[in-house]
């Protein structure tokens, strides 16, 4: 078969191609008599039997769907033979326009597609990491050993007859309706409430202080539009409340005995306290070079400022809004917000952000390249145990997925950028 005779390279864009291809007439007969002999195979036509129609037959009655199967056939193929001769990796679907196929000519068309672009990253090293020392103060710890304190108190039932009062806990169960039309109702069987507590809804405090045992109260809580329980975000919900009993809270004392409640490896309430030391210690480490290394990459986006293909930028907000989505349905989404939601804006929101993030991995995968970072075998795998175990599935069936689905190779790929990133970061060290 002969190679493709006449081609052109046009770039209007740092990461757009387009290319102009010929695909010899010798070619397209072939092929399109191969099409003609499978439609004889299975075209029915009155007057003739099943298999025996004639060719001339067969082209006039099937021309389009002759010449579709042609160019399904031959444009993906030898816009692929092209794309190879150059030496051009599309990173983006072709757009195939200026199509001439007639019978005996050679088949000619366009396609414009997106190629990734290339990435100079001179000068790299010189963009420092920016690393601060983190220290744990005692206020930090006292807080720490006051949640454990929290943690680990108990409650009892007030038996005098008296009112709430701030500091007790209302053991209530409530029932709710939203005054939007169709709105789910809201029912808490049994529940703590803490009257004057520093996260109870301030409606909950005003209307019970002054409850005691068996009475009911009804109110009304109008609900911030930023309130993080999705369903209520924005809704005024009439409650019923009922004060079943009082409570009030026992907590612990701070000493040795404390320390070996919450755990037998605690000798002394300082041994629980080095631990709780410890513990924040390396929370705010992870942090900040979560942050350092934030700023690292922002460093690189910014002193080289590449272009990325729309195609790559799509993908990241597809992945962008998914992540976001799966975060909303744990919180409580229901379908009909979802329905209600801007998607056109939604992904216009994203797109700046997606393209930084596309941006950074570029940069990352050619400092890889630089640095000679490799990611084996074993690495692999442990990030797709990782994964298993997130989902709750075996490591067998992660991995087939991912194979079967292309995405093995960016898992990889990200490991590798990851693995690009910290060796930045660290430096020296």
């Amino acid at each position: 078969m002969n190679s493709t005779e006449t081609s052109k390279n046009e770039s209007t864009s740092p990461c757009q191609r387009e290319v102009a291809v010929e695909v010899p007439a010798e070619v397209v007969a072939q092929e399109e008599q191969a099409v003609v002999s499978k439609f004889q195979k299975f075209a029915r036509v009155p007057g003739f039997r099943k298999g025996k129609v004639p060719a001339a037959i067969i082209r006039q009655r099937f021309g389009e769907d002759i010449k579709s199967e042609l160019v399904e056939h031959l444009v993906p193929r030898y816009f692929r033979k092209e794309t190879e001769k150059q030496n051009l990796v599309p990173v983006s679907q072709p757009r195939v326009t200026d199509l001439d196929l007639n019978a005996g000519q050679p088949m000619r068309f366009k396609a414009s597609f997106e190629v990734l672009p290339e990435v100079n990253v001179e000068g790299y090293q010189e963009i420092r990491p920016d690393k601060q020392e983190v220290s744990v103060t005692p206020e930090e710890v006292d807080q720490a050993l006051g949640n454990l304190r929290e943690q680990h108190s108990s409650y009892e039932n007030v038996e005098e007859d008296r009112p709430l009062a701030d500091g007790d806990f209302a053991q209530a169960s409530f029932s709710g309706k939203g005054k939007e039309e169709g709105a789910e109702p809201v029912n808490v069987e049994d529940v703590l409430v803490e009257i004057g507590g520093s996260n109870t809804i301030k409606e909950f405090t005003e209307n019970l202080r002054g409850a005691k045992a068996g009475e009911e109260r009804q109110f009304e809580v109008s609900y911030a539009a930023d309130f993080p329980e999705q369903r209520l975000a924005g809704k005024t919900v009439g409650y019923d409340v009922k004060v079943r009993g009082i409570k009030r809270k026992n907590m612990p004392e701070l000493n040795d005995d404390f320390a070996r409640e919450v755990g037998s490896e605690f000798e002394s309430l300082e041994k629980l306290k080095q631990r709780l030391h410890d513990d924040i210690q390396e929370q705010k480490t992870r942090q900040e070079e979560q942050r350092g290394k934030d700023k690292l990459i922002q460093d690189l986006v910014t002193k080289f400022d590449i272009a990325v293909p729309d195609a790559l930028v799509e993908q990241q907000i597809d992945t962008r809004l998914e992540r976001g989505l799966r975060a909303l349905a744990a919180q409580g989404l229901r379908s009909e917000d979802l329905k209600r939601m801007d998607v056109g804006r939604l992904r216009e929101g994203q797109r700046q952000a997606a393209r930084r993030e596309v941006q950074a991995s570029l940069l990352l995968d050619r400092i890889a390249d630089l640095e000679k970072v490799e990611v084996g075998d074993e690495e692999l795998q442990k990030e797709v145990e990782s994964l298993a175990r997130q989902m709750q599935q075996t490591p067998e069936a992660v991995r087939k997925r991912l194979e079967e689905n292309g995405s093995i190779d960016r898992l990889r790929a990200r490991i590798r950028n990851e693995k690009t990133l910290d060796k930045l970061y660290r430096g020296t060290e």
